[in-house]
């Protein structure tokens, strides 16, 4: 399943701002979306796409925190680098920090506040990434679609037009933020001019994709959700969303250790060194429960 030449990159950086004061201290990435660190629910999409070399990009005083939690990614078979964004210089300006990281690889880039989960999710991720594509965005039908970039459509569900937070939207299909380039995408977001706000958009980046008819578009359907977790209302949203699934299933959502486990990035040993890790938690007595059962 292991995607080889194929890397993640999970943008954490900024400053949380619409989080304050939860934020002030401490990066919107680590707080708590139910029962895990947020930063864990994209960092396993990654993982369940086959990816096991990942780098991730913080600001300077939040690096510690993630290593702390994160380590080398020993812990979870897989390889985590860490770049600094000194300061929020928009989503494309990842590429650029990164192109060493990426060198001739295609690489998929998730922002770390979103989640993503759904029935059929990482089969389609994963077909989309083997396609022959220089650049692939994913967009998903929202209620309220002047809040995000919108991609509008013709009727062969090609790209037309990308708008920032339109006020009189033409489309319904917001941009997620996940993202697949080419390795060219390092010298696209290099010709980048900032915007008015100072920052290297993304959506600047897939206009010059689109230009070319080089942007794929795959659309997420009814049995997937998105959530961005970056206002108070939406990360409670979440925390509700992922404790009602994991009440109803048993099943844990976003759980690193365990999708390492199953997917033999680690052994029995090493899962069991790291259940004893959690010995007194909730996480702990879950993460011992599916390692019973498997016997």
């Amino acid at each position: 399943m292991t995607q080889n030449n194929l890397k993640g990159i999970v943008l954490a950086g900024g400053n949380g701002t619409r989080l304050a004061p939860l934020t002030n201290s401490l990066s919107k990435h680590l707080l708590p979306v139910y029962d895990k660190p947020m930063i864990y629910y994209p960092l396993s999409t990654l993982m369940l796409m086959g990816i096991k070399d990942i780098l991730l990009i913080t600001t300077k005083k939040d690096q510690l925190l993630f290593k702390n939690l994160l380590g080398t990614g020993e812990n979870f078979g897989i390889k985590i680098s860490y770049e600094v964004q000194e300061e929020p210089k928009g989503i494309a300006h990842a590429f650029i920090l990164a192109e060493t990281f990426i060198g001739d690889s295609k690489v998929v880039l998730i922002l770390g506040d979103n989640i993503f989960y759904g029935h059929d999710l990482i089969n389609q991720l994963v077909c989309s990434a083997a396609k022959d594509c220089d650049a692939t965005i994913f967009a998903y039908r929202v209620q309220d679609p002047s809040r995000f970039g919108i991609i509008n459509l013709n009727k062969d569900n090609l790209p037309t037009h990308i708008e920032e937070k339109p006020k009189s939207p033409k489309s319904d299909f917001a941009i997620t933020g996940m993202y697949i380039y080419q390795n060219n995408v390092v010298e696209y977001a290099k010709k980048l001019t900032p915007s008015d706000r100072g920052e290297l958009e993304i959506s600047d980046l897939n206009n010059i994709y689109m230009e070319q008819n080089k942007l794929n578009v795959e659309i997420l359907g009814r049995g997937i959700a998105w959530l961005d977790t970056g206002t108070f209302e939406s990360l409670q949203d979440a925390s509700f969303f992922i404790k009602t699934l994991e009440m109803r299933q048993g099943l844990k959502i976003g759980c690193p250790e365990e999708i390492a486990w199953r997917l033999n990035y680690i052994n029995n040993k090493k899962f069991r060194d790291i259940v004893k890790k959690y010995v007194n938690s909730p996480y702990g007595n879950y993460l011992k429960k599916i390692l019973r059962e498997s016997k």
